[in-house]
């Protein structure tokens, strides 16, 4: 991000949040006619209030409508505003040299400044940020550590970045096994930078939490971070209002992690674990990969295995029956899954006659013919016996269904 205090570009006044002054990474226009930030007008109306922060009007409805035409003005400014690199290969190469002297002092301005230089350079091209990967990589341990302890926050979206570009290039460079990644409690710095962040610490936060699970660096469902109903809540908050679909798809794929524990699921559930997957694929579909909108549909496909989680997702079946042949397959099969647990493993009427409603006798036939696999094409035919029953009836049969061997949770 181009600071508004570099001396080569002046932001334009217009592209800040009235609320943060930072620039807007998601622009959404209130029922008033002011542009704000997604995730700070969020809170704001999250916090109870019924006006607009910049007018003090009262807000007749609290409906944000993108604002895609300032989005892309942001971004073209962007693009077209990033500085020169700041420092030389030799440079950085001191830099990294002079890394490990800096750790000590937590707080130190000069690990600060080290880390901005870094990273200035390795988001400059991929190899430049595969020079910092394999010069930095020793030192990995100790800045992953770091990150749980330090209380500074504009440290610790130095360390989280920093930390990042190294764990991404971890397998690419072939760095992995060479290196020893212990498991590591980040629980009070994490909660820290989700709950006071800015979005772009944010963000980065959760890209860092998943690539550490990836790399089993982090035992999410043995750590006491994934118990904790503020965490859950930071996640979901996340998936709603952050633009960066990278940073949402992480954020799903932690949720996903941490499910696969049956008491983890009513406690995401009453989060709104449920509703905010249903919400960002219906709201954010065109920002959404392909990938975050599979991650979101196997969130549900999990919490269909609870009963809390059937209860909720039968108020979104619609949007579910919705992405069958829209996404991809994994798409399809995972959104397969999650109506076959309702409607034939336990016989949800309302969730069949939504099926029906919105074609999705059709959709499955498809799916059925087409190339999925055999545990889904069993789904199918149940499916279709379920609702084909309910359709000439006036209510749904529970069918009995010999697929319980095949359930995906």
């Amino acid at each position: 991000m181009v600071m508004d205090d570099d001396p080569h570009f002046t932001m334009p006044p217009h592209f800040r949040c009235p609320i943060s002054l930072d620039i807007m990474k998601s622009p959404v226009s209130l029922s008033t006619g002011v542009t704000y930030d997604r995730a700070s007008i969020q809170r704001w109306l999250d916090a109870g209030n019924n006006t607009c922060p910049a007018t003090m009007q009262l807000l007749p409805t609290r409906d944000l409508t993108p604002n895609h035409t300032l989005q892309r003005l942001i971004q073209i400014w962007s693009d077209s505003s990033k500085p020169p690199q700041t420092i030389s290969l030799n440079q950085a190469n001191q830099l990294l040299h002079r890394l490990p002297s800096h750790l000590s002092l937590k707080s130190s301005p000069f690990l600060a400044q080290t880390l901005s230089s870094l990273n200035s350079f390795a988001v400059q091209s991929e190899e430049n940020a595969a020079f910092v990967a394999a010069a930095g990589s020793g030192i990995l341990p100790a800045m992953i550590s770091l990150a749980g302890e330090v209380r500074d926050l504009v440290v610790l979206e130095r360390i989280v970045s920093f930390c990042n570009i190294l764990l991404k290039h971890l397998d690419s460079e072939g760095l992995r096994s060479k290196i020893d990644l212990g498991n590591f409690d980040l629980k009070l710095g994490v909660l820290l930078g989700l709950k006071r962040g800015r979005v772009e610490l944010r963000n980065a936060l959760v890209k860092f939490l998943e690539f550490l699970a990836k790399h089993k660096c982090v035992e999410i469902n043995s750590n006491p971070i994934s118990e904790d109903d503020g965490f859950h809540r930071e996640l979901l908050k996340l998936i709603s209002t952050s633009s960066d679909s990278d940073a949402s798809g992480a954020a799903l794929s932690l949720l996903i992690r941490m499910v696969q524990l049956k008491r983890n699921r009513a406690r995401i559930v009453r989060a709104g674990g449920v509703a905010a997957a249903a919400a960002a694929m219906a709201e954010k579909e065109k920002e959404m990969s392909a990938a975050s909108i599979e991650k979101a549909l196997r969130l549900l496909e999990v919490l269909a295995g609870s009963k809390e989680g059937r209860n909720e997702i039968g108020n979104c079946v619609a949007e579910v029956v919705k992405k069958l042949l829209k996404v991809s397959g994994a798409a399809t099969e995972h959104a397969v899954a999650v109506l076959w647990s309702l409607c034939c493993l336990h016989g949800d009427k309302r969730a069949a006659a939504a099926v029906v409603e919105g074609n999705g006798m059709g959709k499955v036939l498809v799916v059925m013919q087409s190339g999925c696999s055999p545990a889904v094409r069993r789904m199918c035919a149940d499916l279709l016996r379920v609702l084909r029953c309910g359709s000439k009836t006036s209510g749904i049969s529970w069918y009995d269904t010999k697929t319980t061997h095949i359930m995906p949770f």
